[in-house]
């Protein structure tokens, strides 16, 4: 066994400098002076290509290959089967990938983030759009490594979703897609819900500390993380013993650090739950970006947005913000934090309209990939789409095509795994409360821990052990299936709106 005793040695060193590059990009985002992206672009360009060379590596490929044989014999669902099974992947993709896009792309996207995060705040993306237009050549050379393939968006949606095709998504949205707007449809035509109490002026420190306390009931661990600022909220681990999250808070947008703190927390639960038998390994880390999203949302919004959350909450809200909802009752605030109206910002839609905002982005990816769309064209292809999905056209570019942070890191295809994450969180929901028949009573009693020992026990200590879509099928009998999604939301909404 001392192929495998050294192929743990070398997964453990290359964790070690992966985790040193987490703790660079959580500094960039939170605490780094703005002058200081070149040199950590440097930095983080030489790491890079020095993890890939290590997974890349005549070692590791003798390694692996000797490794075969010994595999043959273990219990394929071993931690040792699958450390070779995932590390072989792994392999198998970064070896076909240059060295030279490795440091290119890392310096590139350190320098985009600087970019974006200027042209955000003064809401011109012309600052941004020659660093987007550098991402998007960088992105198809990705895809060229991987040629053949069935499209081009393939090799990008496999980073972050394993073994999932372009067209399996496309055919999932397209029996989302429908129902979704017919729901939107009836719901505008109804009277519309009051949520003004949703935008007055709540004070940050309280609305901060107020998140703090929601998340610490969840379990959230202060000993293994923190809460800091950023201009997008993000969860960062660095190793099973040390996940971090961030907030951005908006006065006159009670929503926005709220719900985004429920939702970061999600992510953290989960990488904090990871079996520590895969500690040092590649399997430490969330089974696929529509797991990961599965946990955010599923503590965002089926936890965070249900009555039965608010039962308990909602006393406690009144006192912090008396002025604001003092005249407000719990049924009125429990439609309004629901209410379904088309509007700019994705990460602060409804449920009810999420998903389209994420069709809307894997569209334009796509249409960036293949060459169909300028990068000089997006604002205006951004806000034609979003005039033809959701009705309404933002403001600004802040508002628009720059509210999200993923394309100035290189994040394309990511985007579906959030509608993704939304149909496997409610998968994992219908088997959640057949085991816990008394999770309503739990949450109204502000009780969190049988729920959270129940994803540790199904998702969370696995960590990247399985591959996603045989995980779900081991947990609800199927693979990912947007039908229990869409129930969902037709009972939930049915109820509100009284359709």
């Amino acid at each position: 066994m001392d192929d495998l005793k050294r192929l743990k040695s070398l997964a453990a060193e290359i964790a070690d400098i992966q985790a040193a590059i987490a703790l660079l990009g959580w500094d960039q985002q939170t605490y780094m002076p703005s002058g200081g992206a070149e040199d950590r672009g440097d930095a983080l360009s030489t790491l890079s290509n020095l993890v890939h060379q290590k997974i890349t590596s005549p070692e590791m490929g003798q390694l692996l290959e000797d490794l075969r044989s010994q595999q043959d014999e273990m219990d394929p669902d071993s931690n040792d089967a699958r450390l070779i099974k995932v590390t072989r992947r792994d392999y198998e993709k970064r070896v076909k990938v240059s060295s030279e896009w490795v440091k290119e792309f890392a310096k590139a996207t350190t320098m985009a983030h600087s970019a974006w995060e200027e042209a955000r705040k003064k809401s011109d993306f012309s600052i941004f759009q020659s660093h987007l237009e550098n991402i998007v050549r960088l992105r198809r050379d990705y895809s060229s490594f991987f040629a053949p393939y069935d499209h081009v968006y393939d090799p990008q949606l496999d980073d972050f979703e394993p073994g999932m095709k372009t067209a399996e998504v496309q055919a999932i949205f397209t029996q989302v897609r429908p129902v979704q707007v017919s729901l939107i449809k009836r719901i505008t035509a109804q009277t519309a819900v009051d949520d003004s109490f949703m935008r007055a002026h709540y004070d940050e420190k309280a609305q901060r500390d107020f998140g703090v306390e929601v998340i610490s009931r969840f379990g959230y661990d202060w000993n293994h993380g923190r809460q800091d600022k950023s201009a997008h909220p993000f969860t960062q681990g660095f190793g099973i013993g040390d996940v971090r999250i961030t907030t951005r808070v908006e006065p006159n947008r009670m929503a926005t650090a709220l719900f985004g703190t429920m939702h970061e927390a999600g992510h953290a639960l989960y990488e904090l739950g990871v079996d520590p038998s895969l500690r040092r390994t590649p399997m430490a880390s969330g089974a696929s970006m529509a797991l990961h999203e599965s946990q955010s949302r599923m503590w965002e919004n089926l936890v965070g947005r249900s009555l039965a959350f608010w039962k308990f909450f909602y006393p406690r809200f009144q006192g912090v913000f008396h002025s604001q909802v003092e005249k407000v009752s719990l049924a009125t605030f429990y439609r309004g934090i629901n209410k379904v109206q088309p509007s700019y910002i994705r990460v602060e839609a409804d449920e009810a309209t999420y998903n389209l905002h994420i069709m809307l982005r894997l569209e334009l990816e796509i249409a960036l990939l293949e060459g169909s769309l300028a990068v000089k064209d997006l604002p205006q292809a951004w806000n034609q789409r979003m005039r033809e999905y959701l009705g309404v056209i933002p403001p600004n570019d802040a508002l628009g095509v720059l509210q999200d942070v993923h394309w100035s890191e290189g994040l394309f295809g990511y985007f579906p795994t959030y509608a993704l994450g939304n149909l496997v969180s409610v998968q994992l929901w219908e088997v959640i409360q057949k085991d816990l028949p008394n999770l309503d009573k739990q949450m109204a009693l502000g009780e969190f821990g049988e729920l959270l020992s129940w994803l540790r026990q199904h998702v969370h200590r696995f960590g990247a052990k399985f591959e996603p879509q045989e995980l779900v099928q081991k947990i609800t009998g199927s693979k990912i299936n947007p039908q229990p999604y869409l129930r969902y939301l037709q009972v939930k909404y049915g109820e509100i709106y009284h359709l």
